[in-house]
């Protein structure tokens, strides 16, 4: 086995929606740079996600100069969001955490969002990560805090735990769902040259010159079973995870980190394991509850 590298790097600029895959990003201790910070909530200031309309994967966010936005979805012409800065701001349940947060500045983008669901839905953005949200404390050190991502900074992936799942859900009840692409796990930081499952190991590790610890396992959750092209949705990799990759009552697959340093990761840097070990696993990991974070209530205005 050679040396373990970054082979991809994904950018979500707002939480649910299509992102980037950049060459390089800044870490920052809540993520990657411009990861996450803008997110969609309905008329009770619940977080929407493609847990609950899967059409979000079917839209798109770029990042602008300055960590705007332009939003783009077929049909729709593409309308852009600056950071809003200072002003008043609203209330955010996200996970069983309120946090408060500032909505665009432009009505055109919460008009985009409200078509494009056809919901009651408005844009936010996480002005200051620093002190917003801290990390599950079940999880945590003091003082790290994240974005609008379900619960951790940055989420981790390997394509030989891909490829090893994808293998098994060849052999399983629903062959034709597969093989999987990475895309349905949305992760942040992708890692090839390893053996299958080898970041279960993992307790802390470098990225180039970036230092991470593992926090824990990631629990997944329906929105892997959510086609990231089409918004529609099959069985796999749920099915095939609960029968090979239960573990502490949470399927699971990639791990959760939390950045020690600040930095740039770039795809083709060495991955190095600096410390082995075997993250907890709890049956409260705030990543994976169902329904969590959702606006299951989302109230229709028009056609979805």
């Amino acid at each position: 086995m050679g040396t373990a590298r970054l082979t991809s790097i994904h950018v979500h600029p707002v939480k649910s929606l299509r992102g980037l895959a950049p060459r390089e990003a800044g870490v920052e201790p809540w993520g990657l740079a411009g990861d996450r910070r803008w997110a969609l909530i309905d008329d009770k200031g619940r977080v929407v996600t493609q847990r609950q309309c899967p059409r979000l994967a079917r839209a798109a966010a770029a990042l602008l100069p300055g960590d705007g936005v332009r939003l783009s979805a077929p049909g729709l012409p593409d309308v852009e969001a600056r950071v809003p800065g200072r002003g008043p701001t609203v209330t955010v349940q996200i996970f069983g955490d309120t946090v408060t947060a500032v909505p665009a500045r432009e009505s055109a983008a919460h008009a985009w969002a409200r078509r494009w669901l056809g919901a009651d839905v408005r844009l936010v953005h996480l002005d200051d990560p620093a002190v917003r949200r801290p990390v599950d404390p079940a999880y945590a050190l003091p003082g790290e805090t994240v974005s609008f991502a379900d619960g951790y900074p940055l989420l981790l992936t390997a394509t030989a735990s891909l490829d090893a799942l994808n293998s098994l859900v060849a052999q399983g009840d629903h062959p034709g769902e597969g093989p999987l692409p990475m895309d349905r796990f949305r992760p942040n930081v992708v890692v090839g040259g390893t053996g299958a499952w080898a970041e279960d190991g993992w307790e802390r590790l470098a990225i180039g010159e970036v230092v991470f610890r593992v926090a824990k396992r990631c629990g997944r959750c329906v929105v892997t079973t959510t086609d990231q092209r089409t918004g529609e949705r099959g069985r796999e990799p749920l099915r095939t995870l609960g029968r090979h990759r239960s573990i502490g009552g949470r399927l699971v697959f990639g791990q959760n980190l939390v950045p020690l340093t600040r930095g740039t990761v770039r795809v083709g840097d060495p991955v190095t394991v600096l410390a082995a070990g075997t993250p907890p696993a709890r049956s409260t990991d705030r990543d994976s509850a169902p329904g969590a974070g959702t606006g299951a209530g989302v109230r229709r205005v028009g056609k979805g």
